[in-house]
């Protein structure tokens, strides 16, 4: 197959580093794909890959119809077979044009937190969680596909040794180091990098001589600036650091004892056999455990409100501090969560995924008169959301990532109780992680 792959941006951040991964490793298995893209950090791992490049303009609609027409243009002159689109943009660019004018399948992958209502029903999705999933069939998806964020376990390995990068940082040897990479946003994300500098000052007031290592740039990096100084300045070192964006943050998980994290950032730390403590909005924090594995892996690597242990900068270093006194718990539960990994979440598992998802998109594409009726809905849903979203911006209530909308996320969380699914991973000579960790 002759495969167009689409992201959202090139920005350093999950959802289009598994593009690009997903990209290679469908390359891999012996089909020819290109990435369509604006420039960015990520285009050194596409140029790493040897995958071929077609540049979009950076500074653009979304959606766009230059850009639109631009993909219909390369799937006309190269023959290409299938369109991928990651995150809606490139969805209902690819669909308006390429779906409705050629013969070319396309289809979408939405890694963000919740479906938008607009996204049109015709197109094939795979989407990350199964809570995502079912709501998505039940708003008249046709064609939904459980896609896990993918974990390259071969280059996110335990064994990469993060020596060198501690001794960069002037970390001592005995030190605990308590590792965040994300984006520095406001949406999602700046709540819990907040808390976890409160959680660290108040550990260090209790006489730990623990760090936090932030590893990520963003909008909101002076208010996390702000919050480190002001931590530094309780403690009188440096007990929180901001490193900025890395290229290649794989030696700053490596050097970490613990991670914080969320989605594929979360997911990645447990790669490197690191414990780790997932964080969400509204105070939530929990202990990654094989007791609270289950829940994850039905609603993300996120959560909302409280915790087992609570909520808020209390609960974050409650959880912190179960892992922080002991060494043997810490493996126990980095084994867990990197054999989690390698069962679940593999990149090879995840190609294939993908792979049959193009085959069933291109035997199953759906009638041009209902393609052109799901396309009058998808412009009338989406007007309806632009028009809506310029009157919270002027309102001053609209969120900073639209695809990330907390509202749409408390619904996908709280729809209803969903059957837990058990958690299937290799034995493990070790002794399995008592009940206590949790308590």
């Amino acid at each position: 197959m002759k495969v167009l792959v689409y992201p959202h941006s090139m920005e350093l951040g999950g959802s289009q580093l598994n593009a690009v991964q997903l990209a290679e490793a469908v390359r891999d298995l012996g089909h020819q794909v290109t990435v369509a893209s604006e420039t960015g950090p990520l285009m050194d791992r596409v140029r790493e890959t040897g995958l071929e490049h077609i540049e979009i303009p950076r500074h653009r609609a979304r959606p766009s119809p230059r850009v639109s027409q631009m993909l219909r243009n390369i799937v006309n002159e190269g023959g290409v077979d299938v369109v991928h689109g990651h995150e809606w943009p490139p969805i209902v660019e690819a669909f308006l044009n390429v779906g409705l004018s050629t013969r070319t399948a396309v289809v979408g992958t939405v890694m963000s937190m919740s479906v938008p209502s607009f996204l049109p029903r015709s197109v094939p999705l795979t989407v990350g969680t199964e809570m995502i999933r079912r709501a998505a069939v039940a708003a008249g998806h046709q064609d939904v596909t459980l896609l896990e964020p993918p974990v390259d376990t071969k280059s996110d390995h335990p064994l990469l040794d993060g020596t060198s990068f501690r001794v960069a940082q002037n970390f001592g040897p005995d030190e605990i180091v308590i590792a965040m990479v994300c984006r520095l946003v406001p949406n999602l994300k700046l709540e819990g990098l907040l808390s976890a500098c409160d959680a660290v000052g108040a550990m260090g007031l209790d006489g730990r001589t623990v760090r936090l290592l932030i590893i990520g740039d963003g909008p909101a990096r002076p208010t996390v600036e702000a919050r480190a100084a002001r931590i530094n300045a309780l403690l009188g070192r440096t007990a929180v650091i901001l490193v900025g964006e890395m290229s290649d943050p794989r030696p700053g998980y490596a050097a970490a004892d613990v991670i914080i994290g969320q989605g594929g950032s979360a997911l990645r730390g447990m790669a490197f056999g690191k414990p780790l403590v997932i964080i969400g909005e509204d105070g939530f924090s929990e202990l990654l455990t094989p007791e609270s594995a289950p829940k994850f892996l039905q609603q993300g690597w996120y959560g909302l409100g409280k915790g087992s242990r609570g909520a808020g900068p209390d609960a974050l270093r409650s959880a912190l501090e179960v892992v922080l006194v002991s060494t043997s718990l810490r493996q126990e539960l980095g084994s867990f969560g990197r054999r989690l990994v390698e069962n679940r979440f593999s990149l090879a598992h995840a190609a294939r995924t993908i792979e049959q998802t193009y085959l069933r998109a291109l035997r199953g594409k759906s009638a041009r008169g209902r393609r052109l009726t799901d396309a009058g809905r998808c412009a009338a849903s989406l007007a309806r959301y632009k028009i809506q979203r310029k009157y919270q911006r002027w309102m001053g209530l609209a969120s900073a990532e639209d695809d990330n909308d907390r509202s749409r996320i408390s619904q996908v969380l709280s729809a209803g109780a969903v059957t837990p699914c058990s958690v299937r991973v290799a034995p493990d000579p070790a002794s399995e992680v008592s009940r206590q960790t949790d308590s």
